[in-house]
């Protein structure tokens, strides 16, 4: 290896145990998951550092909002973190560019090391709390039939949380859908002679350099480069940033939820919405009495995002869960 991975913690593998984890460990980002450790960030270079999975009590995700933030409104501009607990409470923070690789690298964890907490204390206490409330409201009565109903979509919910990639693919991928659809598309344009302008500056610059003109000069067209070149690249169309790389990844997240759910009987939701999240919601229309069959169930989900937007307030929970869901149905308006 060229770099050796440092161990954070008093425990180490042995070398040739580490080199081969390592060259064997699943990317997310800047971090990895082998079979007997987790690989970290630092600030400048990937998988820098390990914890074997004994060390780790906690692996969550953080999200820092920009100024003026989670308003619990609306989604605003983040920086993801993912946030790993170990020794007693020391604390690692991983950067990463894109949110979707912190939720996949969770993914991968909650499947293959089902033993380590995927939510921080706080969170967890949040929720505990939260189901103490809701086993304490009194519920209507409902019907017999509508108690089976709700024991068929726990069973479909935990169908697909066999595959939990398959639904963080079919979110992740209507999310990145509908952002590009939303987006102006002269935003691009804008981003391109931004693009061109941070190159211009940086080839004049070096002409500058090299005529042995004023520091101050050269300097600042350095400067300029960079924030120019880094403030366009973002949103420039690459390999993965185009229309027809988005549509096919929305495509293909669909198609391989539907030939996983059509090995299950009688399924009851179309691939497009097969996520967990719709079925816990209708799951919840169904114990509050405003619907008894699923399909009703469905256009009771269908109406309630319909009526969240920017100027309703929702919960920590209520919003994580919009977000993951509502690009679903607002793709296939609601159909």
């Amino acid at each position: 290896m060229i770099f050796k991975p440092t161990p954070l913690g008093p425990v180490h593998l042995d070398p040739s145990e580490l080199a081969a984890d390592k060259k064997n460990c699943r990317h997310f980002g800047p971090c990895g998951v082998g079979e007997k450790a987790l690989y970290l960030n630092s600030f400048y270079f990937d998988r820098r550092y390990y914890l074997p999975y004994g060390s780790i009590t906690r692996v969550f995700k953080r999200v820092a909002m920009s100024k003026g933030g989670f308003s619990k409104r609306g989604v605003f501009a983040s920086i993801p973190y993912l946030v790993v607990e170990y020794d007693g409470g020391k604390q690692k923070q991983c950067n990463f560019k894109y949110e979707e690789q912190v939720d996949q690298l969770l993914a991968c964890l909650e499947k293959t090391h089902p033993e380590i907490k995927l939510v921080s204390a706080d969170v967890e206490k949040r929720l505990a709390e939260r189901q103490r409330k809701l086993a304490a409201q009194k519920k209507p009565d409902i019907s017999s039939q509508a108690r089976k109903n709700i024991q068929s979509l726990q069973d479909a919910a935990g169908y697909l949380d066999k595959k939990p990639e398959l639904a963080l693919e079919l979110s992740q991928s209507a999310r990145r859908k509908r952002a590009y659809l939303c987006s102006n598309p002269s935003y691009r344009w804008a981003a391109l002679a931004i693009t061109l302008m941070g190159v211009a500056a940086l080839v004049y610059g070096v002409y500058l350099f090299t005529q042995h003109r004023g520091f101050a000069v050269y300097f600042t067209l350095f400067g300029l480069a960079a924030i120019f070149m880094f403030s366009g690249a973002s949103i420039l169309p690459t390999a993965r940033n185009n229309r027809a790389a988005i549509m096919d990844r929305a495509r293909k997240a669909q198609q391989a939820m539907e030939g996983y759910i059509s090995f299950y009987h009688d399924f009851p939701l179309p691939a497009r919405y097969a996520h967990p999240i719709v079925l816990k919601r209708m799951q919840r229309a169904i114990e509050d009495g405003r619907a008894i069959w699923p399909s009703d169930a469905l256009e009771v989900v269908k109406q309630d995002l319909k009526a969240l937007n920017s100027s309703v307030e929702v919960d920590q929970e209520e919003y994580d869960e919009v977000v993951a869901i509502k690009a679903l149905f607002l793709n296939e308006n609601y159909q």
